[in-house]
């Protein structure tokens, strides 16, 4: 092969290289843009665990986009108060938010039924009806009324009772009392004679200090241990039966949620899945220890009493009834998760019952 020909060749060949190169930066570029988004919790920063599946999930998205999806995560009150998160992300203030969805069941109590309502779910059997029973589907076709689309993004596990002034021994013990309870339940509690409030989390330990309530639910033994609710309420009661598997929603605007690349969706979803099993296992790893630590410092534990249980149970079944008569997407919701029930508690006393129960009693004889 003579010189020019190599030239030619060769030159052909590196113009075609080079052409290819101009040719895929830009694509590349147009297919992973740059995106930057705020996202404002519900949470303060100092509940690290329930604030921090906000971060988690903003982590797992700028590292699987190689920081080309970037979310920043204000703590409540840094954008927004906390409990309008959802009001934020629906009117395009931020992007997206972090929230327990039942906070706004004011709005329309369908909100509710993305978290927990009483007598429903654990945890597991909520990501059960979520991920594989159209959950997911059917919370969003209500979500798209609302200008939001939402991706379950945590959950607590069944939480705690909550913290009272004096013992709760009789549903006439509830007549008047003053108590911070989210979301739903206080409806449910409200038929019996209590007296709802509805505080966001970092105003909870002033209002129950100074006297302004009676009693206060908030999660469990790590977050309730950092509030110091303990300090002013002795009573722990168990067991939360108004959230036995409440899950935290990133709920994003619509139109922006529409506006992602498909990938960038994929990527945003499965964080908000990744964070959500995160979350439910750093609670499994932090109450026990916390638990007993608040013990240790004055707590007392109680159970309510099977007769309490009953009539919030009561109650709740003529609230479901009372709602869904007047309000078709919450029954279309309510009617998904009460045939899912049925099965999903038939099944849990084959196997987690039975399998618990039993290490539970080789725990209390101190066999573990």
């Amino acid at each position: 092969m003579d010189r020019r020909s190599f030239i030619r060749r060769t030159g052909a060949s590196g113009l075609g290289v080079a052409a290819a190169s101009m040719l895929a930066a830009p694509a590349i570029a147009q297919s992973s843009p740059k995106v930057s988004w705020r996202c404002t919790s519900s949470f303060p920063k100092a509940l690290d665990t329930i604030y921090g599946a906000g971060e988690t999930m903003a982590t797992y998205v700028r590292e699987a986009t190689d920081g080309n999806f970037d979310i920043q995560v204000f703590a409540a009150g840094e954008i927004v108060p906390g409990l309008q998160a959802a009001d934020a992300a629906s009117a395009g203030t931020v992007e997206c938010c972090h929230t327990a969805s039942y906070y706004y069941w004011g709005k329309d109590p369908t909100y509710a039924l993305a978290t927990a309502v009483p007598f429903m779910f654990n945890a597991r059997q909520m990501n059960a009806w979520i991920y594989h029973g159209g959950g997911h589907d059917l919370l969003n076709e209500f979500y798209a009324t609302q200008g939001l689309y939402g991706l379950a993004c945590g959950n607590t596990g069944a939480q705690m009772g909550g913290w009272y002034r004096k013992e709760i021994n009789t549903v006439a013990d509830l007549k008047g009392l003053k108590m911070r309870v989210g979301g739903f339940a206080g409806k449910v509690l409200e038929r019996l004679g209590l007296v709802p409030q509805q505080i966001a989390g970092g105003d909870i330990y002033p209002a129950l200090e100074k006297g302004t309530i009676d009693a206060a639910e908030w999660v469990g033994p790590y977050d309730d241990e950092k509030l110091g609710f303990h300090k002013v309420a002795p009573y722990y009661y168990y067991p939360g039966w108004w959230e036995g598997g409440p899950t935290l929603h990133t709920l994003v605007n619509l139109a922006k949620w529409q506006e992602l690349p498909k990938h960038y969706q994929v990527a945003l979803a499965s964080a908000c899945q990744a964070a959500n099993c995160d979350m439910m296992a750093t609670y499994d790893y932090k109450n026990p220890a916390a638990l007993r630590r608040l013990v240790a410092n004055g707590a007392q534990l109680r159970p309510f009493s099977p007769e309490i249980m009953k009539a919030c149970f009561d109650s709740a079944n003529q609230t479901y009834a009372e709602i869904s008569a007047t309000n078709a997407g919450f029954k279309k919701i309510l009617d998904s998760q009460t045939a899912f029930r049925k099965d999903a508690y038939l099944w849990a006393q084959l196997s987690e019952y039975t399998f618990d129960t039993f290490m539970m009693i080789q725990q209390r004889s101190e066999a573990l």
